[in-house]
């Protein structure tokens, strides 16, 4: 993990950790490596860049600084306007582009903002690509065997130029409608947009297949993305789904690049539940390849007691739908994900995509003619705590003695019934830490154990 890029992009405070002149920098580095790159293989066409992002008021201040960085280097920045991750990642992937850049701090609320890169296969930039990134920002470039103080601007024709390129994300929304298996004709669909990017493409793709929406969280207006909506806080869906008295009901975070989702009795079904669902509905057509699927560190010990019973092989990765896509990609495995709703179909993306993935859910409960409730029931979820604590130095509380001891403790104690997970969020100040064990008091006794450590030295931002 670098500098200022952690597992998803360069994230933090809108002008504070992340600025307007970081932004710049970003696209006058990629505007020029890209076009380096180019020239040295021969190549005399400008670097094509496309461009997204979400409702955040300061998306646009980010977008209009990435593409004045960009131009200035000499490439051309492609904009889709507000569209989710995925979207981007599919546009870049199918129309050729060189790169592409989705502005958005994904489930953080709208005061933080981010800068996601997406390479020309539409997957994460290659950690070897935003190393050089920071060292620009930080003015010790080194590459191609020179040192640079600063880059060469763009000058006459070389300038770079902007195209509108709204095109491209209704083209992705068709390709999503491509992919429907079945009519949802008759069935009552909840979808929470969270006020963020998908709240004018979701509600478009269900009804194109038939479904009757209720759509709520639907009115970014730049400042109320994720607030008291979306994947992290589902209540106002489960309320919803229970008072309409709807089939099913979707989630999706700020970018739309997860999903959980609300059975028909209002009771949340999580990543971990879908994993499961999917899973078995592929085997049993004998899709799954491999016959595993890829969780990470974070998925419940019921989902892999459920695995067993079913006889699906899993694997386990670091947190982050990052490390879930390496895997998958190295292994041939096609279904993978986190327990938040990151879930990952390679076969028809690269990326984690929250509208796919109701789509998938849809799908097995229109092939199976039953409701998701029962379709969750054989996963029986441990109970499970999560405390996140806003700390001063992510790296030093993660890695002090003491603090390291208490965890060693409550490992011995749990033994078999149980485990403890701590560790550093990759997007956020945070440090996290998960209990499973067989009763929800034992969970809360445990991570009060070492949260009353961390707390004790001083560890954590009151």
């Amino acid at each position: 993990m670098g500098k200022y890029f952690g597992t998803d992009g360069f994230r933090g405070e809108a002008n504070v950790t992340l600025t307007a002149d970081h932004a710049y920098k970003v696209g006058r580095f990629l505007g020029w490596y890209l076009g380096e790159l180019k020239k040295r293989a021969g190549e005399s066409e400008p670097p094509r860049i496309v461009i997204g992002k979400d409702t955040r008021r300061s998306s646009y201040m980010f977008e209009y600084t990435l593409v004045a960085g960009l131009t200035a280097s000499g490439a051309d920045a492609y904009m889709l306007h507000v569209t989710t991750t995925p979207s981007v990642a599919y546009v870049v992937r199918v129309d050729g582009f060189d790169c592409g850049i989705m502005i958005s701090a994904s489930h953080n609320p709208y005061y933080d903002n981010g800068i996601k890169l997406i390479n020309s296969r539409g997957e994460k930039m290659e950690e070897e690509t935003t190393d050089l990134i920071e060292s620009y920002i930080d003015g010790n470039l080194e590459v191609f065997g020179k040192k640079y103080s600063e880059l060469p601007y763009a000058t006459r024709d070389g300038i770079g130029k902007t195209v509108d390129y709204a095109s491209g994300r209704n083209r992705y929304i068709g390709y999503l409608i491509s992919l429907g298996m079945y009519s949802f004709r008759g069935k009552k669909v909840g979808l929470d947009c969270a006020n963020g990017s998908s709240w004018n493409i979701a509600k478009s793709v269900f009804e194109a297949l038939g479904a009757t929406t209720y759509v709520i969280n639907a009115e970014p207006d730049g400042v109320n993305i994720n607030m008291n909506a979306g994947s992290t806080h589902i209540e106002g869906l489960c309320k919803l789904v229970k008072e309409k008295k709807l089939d099913v009901g979707f989630a999706y975070d700020g970018d739309a690049d997860r999903c959980l989702c609300v059975d028909e009795n209002g009771e949340v079904v999580t990543g971990d539940h879908i994993l499961y669902i999917y899973g078995l509905y592929m085997k049993e057509r004998g899709k799954l390849l491999t016959n595993t699927v890829v969780t990470t560190v974070m998925s419940n010990f019921g989902l892999y007691k459920a695995f067993e019973s079913a006889g699906i092989d899993y694997a386990k990765t670091p947190v982050g739908d990052k490390y879930v896509h390496d895997y998958m990609q190295e292994s041939g495995a096609r279904l993978g994900g986190e327990q938040s709703g990151h879930i990952i179909f390679s076969k028809y993306a690269t990326t984690g995509d929250g509208i796919l993935t109701s789509m998938k859910i849809m799908e097995v409960i229109m092939a199976k003619k039953t409701t998701l409730s029962q379709l969750a029931k054989p996963l029986k979820v441990y109970p499970q705590v999560l405390l996140n604590l806003r700390v001063t130095d992510k790296e030093l509380a993660q890695n002090d003695a003491d603090v390291l001891e208490a965890v060693r403790r409550v490992e011995e104690r749990l033994g078999s019934g149980g485990r403890i997970l701590y560790r550093a969020s990759g997007t956020e100040p945070l440090i996290r830490i998960m209990v499973e064990a067989e009763s929800e008091k034992v969970c809360k006794a445990c991570s009060k154990e070492v949260a009353d450590v961390l707390r004790k030295k001083g560890y954590t931002v009151k």
